[in-house]
């Protein structure tokens, strides 16, 4: 299945639903981008979309060569146009090479990854493809592990998707993808992370959202 038909939604309708799904959407994308090393000469996009975050790493990481994996072709169609002259590759990025790099970014695909074996099978190859001091950032949803707090982070998000659709919709939605993502407490994802070898800290965290950065040691 399509990202897009994931959500629920026509492709073209994309970037402008992401918004009203996502709170914060923007913030998160521009506090990963201005993470990125400038000097970075490989940047890799793993589920790469349509390029949103590619394109403002792309405004810090000038001279940097991008690289998107997407398993989604209409995706990659989107991306080519946002991010002209990256190498994209249709694929999972579960099952194909990542290739040698300074940095991996990710925005909202990590969570696709079904179980904690697999997510921390996957930041062993992301360790192995980036150099020395390399680093990944990854935004996503990483809600509390405490169930109570959990729930009140949940909360806001549908308080968020309240602001374009009604109670029925904004439930029906919350539903619908918990049944296919797959979201990591934070304390668990950061665990995952430095099992995998990479010093980890949390750039930016709201409700059940958080952008995360990992230095290969």
């Amino acid at each position: 299945m399509g990202v897009a038909a994931h959500l629920g939604i026509d492709l073209a309708q994309y970037d402008a639903r992401i918004r009203t799904f996502i709170p914060h959407y923007e913030e998160m994308l521009d506090v990963a981008a201005s993470a990125i090393d400038p000097d970075s000469g490989t940047v890799v996009d793993l589920g790469v979309g349509t390029g949103a975050l590619s394109a403002r790493c792309r405004t810090v990481a000038t001279t940097a060569k991008f690289v998107g994996i997407d398993s989604d072709p209409e995706m990659l169609k989107a991306a080519e146009k946002r991010v002209p002259g990256a190498k994209l590759i249709c694929n999972s990025f579960l099952r194909c090479e990542i290739p040698p790099c300074d940095a991996v970014v990710a925005s909202f695909a990590l969570h696709h990854v079904r179980t904690r074996s697999a997510k921390g099978a996957l930041y062993q190859r992301i360790a192995t493809a980036l150099c020395s001091g390399g680093q990944i950032v990854n935004v996503d949803c990483q809600p509390a592990q405490e169930k109570r707090i959990a729930r009140r982070q949940f909360e806001a998000w549908k308080a968020h998707l309240r602001l374009s659709y009604d109670e029925q919709q904004s439930s029906d939605f919350l539903a619908a993808w918990a049944k296919e993502d797959v979201y990591v407490p934070l304390a668990s994802e950061i665990a995952l992370m430095e099992q995998a070898g990479f010093r980890v800290e949390v750039l930016w965290r709201k409700d059940a959202f958080a952008v995360l950065e990992g230095r290969r040691s």
